[in-house]
């Protein structure tokens, strides 16, 4: 058998396929980003299986699972031969057990080479977590809602800059509207997985530019050592008028099924006040879009207001241009330089 370690393993993935044998619902939980899942048991044949090792003994349990696994191993051998063109793969599962250990064993038999990650997926999410709570040198870049934030954080890196584009990775706009137009959002762990695989490829001793969030961007949360960091990190803050962010907004949100909008109103609702509730959901329901747009703001401007107030480091305000993403984006490195 060949066994690699996590430190090996994350550098050889990069011209090593990396083939996850967990179960499909463990797969669909949260993986290493890029595995492919070659399931050793499917989730009723892995149940069966735990079932009889915790009930009968471990010897029932591998007697079951060598008869669920014996007329699948072909189609094993097949699948990873596609998967692994030059003939070399890298292989997990939940501990670095049996189930890798097995598939590492059967693919080599066929000629495969195949290295076990020592630990499996939970050395992978050990060593993540610790990364995660490394000391980066975040820049935090604020702004109003509307203000174009998410616009120019994607744009900094053509200027040289490093960027993690936290609303992407969650596929989440961090609002009550934010769902609108994105995929579904992975689970927080999977999200946690995307975000070290984000951090590792950046230098961590040069400023890191991340968008200003609550910890929960949707139904997923930031790591609390990632956020903590943020709560301590510079903050600089941009500013556009009320009437370029409704612009803004309306332009960005309405282009979807009006009941969306209405719904997304509905969660606030309780923020908003009952009279501005109506008004928003009557704009919407007549095309009033800037309306429903601008009576939402009030409730966005002032939670923000509320948070800069809490901020522990005082923002730098920062006025853009209008249009001139360039110009921005040099702009706030101006400011940057002048604040670290």
């Amino acid at each position: 058998m060949k066994n690699i370690n996590i430190e090996d393993f994350l550098k050889e993935r990069d011209v090593t396929p990396v083939i996850d044998v967990r179960s499909p619902a463990e797969y669909k939980k949260s993986h290493i980003p890029g595995a492919y899942n070659i399931p050793l048991f499917s989730d009723e044949e892995r149940a069966i299986v735990g079932t009889k090792y915790v009930q009968e003994s471990r010897y029932s349990s591998v007697i079951a699972g060598l008869d669920m696994v014996g007329p699948k191993l072909s189609r094993f051998v097949d699948a990873a031969t596609k998967i692994a063109p030059n003939g070399k793969l890298l292989v997990y599962c939940w501990r670095g057990g049996m189930r890798s250990s097995s598939m590492s064993w059967l693919l080599n038999l066929a000629g495969i080479n195949s290295k076990t990650l020592i630990g499996g997926y939970k050395s992978y999410r050990r060593y993540s977590k610790e990364y995660l709570s490394k000391p980066f040198k975040l820049v935090i870049l604020g702004g109003m809602t509307g203000s174009g934030k998410t616009e120019i954080i994607l744009q900094l890196p053509k200027f040289g800059q490093q960027i993690v584009d936290l609303e992407g990775l969650a596929n989440h706009k961090g609002s009550a509207f934010g769902a609108i137009g994105q995929k579904p959002q992975p689970s927080t762990e999977f999200f946690e997985n995307l975000l070290f695989e984000n951090l590792i490829k950046l230098d961590i001793n040069k400023p890191i530019w991340v968008e200003d969030e609550s910890k929960a961007i949707g139904s997923v949360f930031i790591p609390q050592e990632l956020f903590n960091q943020m709560l301590n990190s510079p903050v600089i803050a941009i500013e556009r008028s009320t009437e370029t962010r409704i612009k803004r907004l309306t332009s960005e949100y309405t282009n979807c099924n009006p009941q969306l909008l209405i719904d997304s109103v509905n969660k606030i609702a309780k923020r908003l006040g009952g009279d501005n509730v109506i008004k928003a959901i009557k704009g919407i329901e007549e095309g009033n879009f800037e309306e429903a747009v601008g009576i939402s703001l009030y409730y966005y401007d002032k939670a923000y207001q509320f948070g800069l107030s809490n901020k522990k480091v005082k923002p730098i305000i920062c006025p853009l241009y209008d249009e001139d993403i360039d110009g921005n984006c040099n702009l706030l490195i101006e400011t940057l330089k002048k604040t670290i």
